[in-house]
């Protein structure tokens, strides 16, 4: 049996931010871990209210996907594996990788025990991939874990301008299935603009759109009804997201 004092309940320099059924987001209300090279890094961030997250993931006899490199603990009797099912599994995970940039292989942890993540200054954000019509687009690098349940999968921009004019790239993945999902964003969720569309037209200036359901379609058109209008506005081109769906965006970046 293993024994964890000073950890989550009974620390008082932690603080929990959000719970959602196997995962946790806490953070470290101060960073006393100084030494010379780092202290003008920290001192900055704590000035700015910016501190350090993790993910404890609790399991009881079932199993989560990471991104590789961010478990820090493990403990219990919990396994783990690389998920691959075959050569043409992964084969298709490499070409996946390839295409989002994200890691092609993510390890399954499994059991009963509990898993925790690498702490990051980021901001962590747990989201119902259930509640996104035809999955959760997410931008390059934001996945950090999920439920087994959950399926990643590569989406390509419907158009090549979406991907070269829109600043999101021609391929993201995409999250679906019935379970939650973690990602980091550089924005809190409570920063965040959370947009729903029913059969209608939304128009962001700039890629501010943290992630937004698959079953939008993304094109990046000029504002105005002519180019001459889109330069007197000043705004020039815009992404357009239509269709049923929603979108999480922040409007300070």
């Amino acid at each position: 049996m293993v024994k964890m004092k000073n950890f989550i309940e009974d620390n008082g320099n932690i603080s929990i931010i959000d719970q959602n059924g196997i995962f946790t987001i806490f953070e470290h209300i101060e960073d006393k871990s100084v030494i010379p090279s780092t202290a003008e890094l920290k001192y900055y961030m704590s000035q700015m209210n910016c501190t350090m997250k993790q993910v404890h993931i609790r399991l009881d006899n079932n199993a989560v996907r990471l991104k590789p490199g961010e478990m820090q603990i493990m403990s219990g009797n919990v396994t783990t594996n690389t998920g691959v099912t075959g050569v043409g599994d992964l084969l298709g995970k490499m070409v996946k990788s390839k295409m989002t940039g994200d890691a092609p292989i993510k390890p399954v942890y499994k059991g009963t025990g509990f898993v925790l993540t690498e702490p990051t200054y980021q901001h962590l954000i747990i989201e119902d991939v259930a509640k996104w019509e035809d999955g959760m687009v997410c931008d390059d690098g934001m996945f950090v874990c999920c439920d087994d349940e959950v399926k990643d999968d590569v989406v390509m921009r419907s158009n090549l301008s979406s991907a070269a004019l829109g600043g999101e790239g021609l391929f993201s993945l995409c999250l679906r299935g019935n379970g939650l999902a973690v990602i980091k964003s550089a924005f809190p969720r409570e920063e965040l603009y959370e947009v729903i569309l029913e059969n209608d037209t939304f128009k962001i200036d700039g890629n501010n759109a943290i992630c937004w359901s698959n079953s939008l379609q993304f094109t990046v058109e000029k504002s105005g009804k002519s180019l001459i209008g889109s330069a007197a506005s000043g705004e020039g081109l815009v992404n357009v997201y239509r269709g049923t769906g929603r979108i999480l965006m922040a409007p300070l970046r």
